[in-house]
């Protein structure tokens, strides 16, 4: 008898459940797509940090003796 009552149960909810599940996985694509938008903003800040800390290593190697050249804020602060 609970055979008869779970496969009568499980046919009713078939349907709505299918159409939930669409739209759970519809709303969980626009959270990836959400979330894969701003690691791409991250990746690119990244990118953005490793080439300026490169930068200023290239310009430390160049300059031996550890003194630094004046920056653009710096020499605008001086006029």
């Amino acid at each position: 008898m609970s055979g008869e009552q779970n496969g009568a149960t499980g046919e009713v909810h078939q349907e709505p459940d299918f159409a939930q599940a669409f739209k759970d996985l519809a709303k969980g694509e626009r959270a990836a797509a959400a979330l894969e938008s701003h690691l791409d903003k991250l990746e690119r800040q990244i990118e953005d940090l490793l080439a300026k800390a490169d930068e200023d290593e290239q310009k430390m190697k160049s300059n031996p003796a550890g003194e630094q050249p004046a920056s653009a804020e710096e020499n605008k602060g001086a006029s």
